[in-house]
């Protein structure tokens, strides 16, 4: 079963499913230009799926992360309408249908990667604690920290993962060693983007992700630099063991938050807390063509 297929036979229901599935392919156009160009990377029979995980965590992030806020609802109603998108989630995942198309689109891909309510209610739990308090910027202690990161990044790798290998045989251990490196790499990047969104968090959504300390210093980026790149190394190890129609978006994705570590670990935090620091788009290229290339000689 593909994600363009829908349980039924029924034109009608092929229709719908096919425009849900155009819905997600926007959601990734709009939101993230280098989720968009690893995609491409990815064999046919994933690519669709991948994107359909993408625009559901999408949504949910950004009900949470400004969107609503700026729509005039309050943290009480911005709480009730993540709430209201859990249930559908939900909801669609028994049934297998949405009138919400982003979350019609993830329920396919769900239903035909084995993606349940083990994987999408911990990431839930992640985007409620993003809702804003009106007493308090919220600090994340090193347990915080990690529940949060399991459950926003961590569990959206093993959803991708659940893709990658739905037809697939894998041993106990290699299995496990795929898990690990799919937490890993979700960690990573989000470790990476907490350290580049320093700015945007501290100052507009007043959260701080990486400690309870008021102010990060270079010695504390430096600690987080050296974590991130641990958990790429994790990943990195890996990769060989997916499919080969998914190592090279893996790989090409792996890299370019390796070169963003890379020039975070050299940018001051006070410049941090006042900008973002990104990769040129040129190096995202080069970086995706040395990714298929390296891909294109490795055994299946």
């Amino acid at each position: 079963m593909t994600a363009s297929s829908a349980p039924g036979g029924d034109e009608s229901l092929r229709r719908f499913s096919r425009t849900a599935e155009i819905a997600t392919a926007g959601v990734i156009r709009a939101y993230s230009t280098s989720f968009g160009m690893a995609t491409k990377l990815l064999g046919p029979r994933h690519r669709q799926h991948i994107r359909n995980i993408y625009a559901m965590v999408r949504i949910a992030d950004e009900i949470v992360d400004g969107v609503a806020a700026e729509a005039g609802l309050d943290a009480g109603a911005q709480a009730d309408a993540l709430t209201s998108y859990i249930a559908e989630t939900h909801r669609s995942l028994r049934t297998g249908y949405s009138s919400d198309l982003i979350l019609h689109a993830f329920a396919q891909t769900a239903r035909a990667c084995g993606i349940g309510e083990d994987l999408t209610q911990p990431f839930f739990d992640s985007m409620r604690a993003d809702i804003p308090s009106a007493d308090a910027a919220a600090a994340y202690d090193a347990d915080a920290h990690a529940r949060y990161v399991f459950g926003s990044a961590e569990v959206v790798g093993l959803m991708c993962l659940r893709v990658f290998l739905r037809d697939a045989e894998r041993t106990p251990a290699q299995l496990e060693t795929l898990e690990h490196g799919a937490r890993q790499l979700g960690a990573a990047f989000q470790n990476v983007n907490f350290l580049r969104d320093l700015a945007d968090d501290t100052d507009r959504l007043r959260r701080s992700y990486l400690g309870t300390a008021e102010r990060l210093t270079d010695a504390d980026r430096d600690t987080w630099v050296a974590t991130v790149e641990t958990q790429l190394d994790d990943a990195r190890a890996s990769i060989p063991l997916l499919p080969k129609d998914a190592r090279a978006a893996v790989r090409s994705a792996l890299a370019l938050f390796a070169a963003l570590t890379r020039r975070v670990a050299k940018t001051p935090v006070d410049d941090l807390y006042r900008r973002r620091v990104r990769v040129p788009d040129p190096l995202k290229a080069v970086l995706a063509a040395r990714s298929v290339l390296v891909t294109a000689v490795e055994p299946r």
